[in-house]
């Protein structure tokens, strides 16, 4: 597991809002505060909660909401689905199943999210 931490903007159908992001190499989905999801979006409930590990041993949270969220790394559009967490310690978790949607590159040496711009370029086949 590796961590970056920077700061996103993030928009969703009621408002938009700056926000300090982990990106999360160890952590499955991507993850929101549901204070902030609030302000941002419209919220929905998930047909059965899902749970998660976390760091601490042994220990989980659950999930029985979800958001989907329009994300910007350096101007790069993202979108995706976002598990609302009651008491995450932090405000918004970028996890694996977003990096590799939208093939995002997390280079550790020099704490940098890379975003292949043509990955952005939206498509109907």
């Amino acid at each position: 597991m590796a961590i970056i931490q920077k700061m996103l903007h993030l928009e969703g159908s009621k408002g938009q809002t700056e926000a300090v992001a982990l990106f999360d190499s160890g952590a499955s989905y991507s993850c929101i505060q549901p204070g902030i999801a609030e302000k941002l979006g419209n919220i929905e409930r998930l047909p059965r909660p899902m749970q998660f590990g976390t760091a601490k041993n042994g220990d989980t949270v659950t999930a029985t909401q979800t958001i989907r969220l329009d994300l910007y790394v350096d101007g790069n559009r993202l979108s995706d689905e976002f598990m609302l967490i009651p008491d995450l310690s932090e405000q918004v978790i970028i996890g694996a199943a977003t990096l590799q949607k939208w093939r995002v590159k997390l280079d550790f040496e020099h704490d940098a999210v890379i975003v292949d711009p043509r990955v952005t370029h939206l498509r109907l086949l």
